[in-house]
């Protein structure tokens, strides 16, 4: 990754309330022009600084998705983070996997059509990705955003 500016600062933040910001908007609150607001953007996309966008849905307006849950799972000792990793992501319904501190090692961010499908994601995180104890909770609705 390069090297961050205080204008890349300025811009992260801006993105980070509003990434539908346009360039234009986005080049007169950080003092640029559209056209070095989105050559920023773009460096930092491809320094890999800014990893995506993304849509943010309330678990209960989505009726495609069924169940949102956050699974904090612990790893058995012989599983490492890197074997984890790999494996989970391979497994259907995972939409993000953080590596955290705590009673845990990682939080896990998955949809499921139902509760069988939840039953068959937690048993192949067990027998797949290496999980040693997991606890699951399901997502009743978001708060909305600022």
């Amino acid at each position: 990754m390069g090297t961050m500016d205080r204008l890349d600062r300025e811009i992260l933040g801006v993105l980070q309330e509003d990434a539908r910001i346009s360039y234009r908007d986005l080049g007169v609150r950080v003092g640029l022009s559209a056209n070095a607001a989105a050559d920023r953007v773009r460096r930092l996309r491809k320094d890999g600084v800014i990893r995506g966008f993304t849509v943010i849905v309330d678990p209960a307006a989505d009726t495609r998705t069924g169940l949102v849950v956050f699974i904090d799972v612990t790893l058995r000792m012989d599983t490492t983070n890197d074997t984890f990793e790999r494996a989970v992501l391979t497994l259907p319904g995972i939409t993000e996997v953080v590596h955290v501190t705590g009673g845990h090692d990682y939080l896990v961010r998955a949809t499921a059509a139902d509760t069988a499908a939840l039953d068959t994601l937690l048993r192949r995180l067990k027998r797949e990705a290496g999980v040693a104890h997991s606890n699951t909770r399901v997502a009743l609705r978001a708060a909305p955003g600022p």
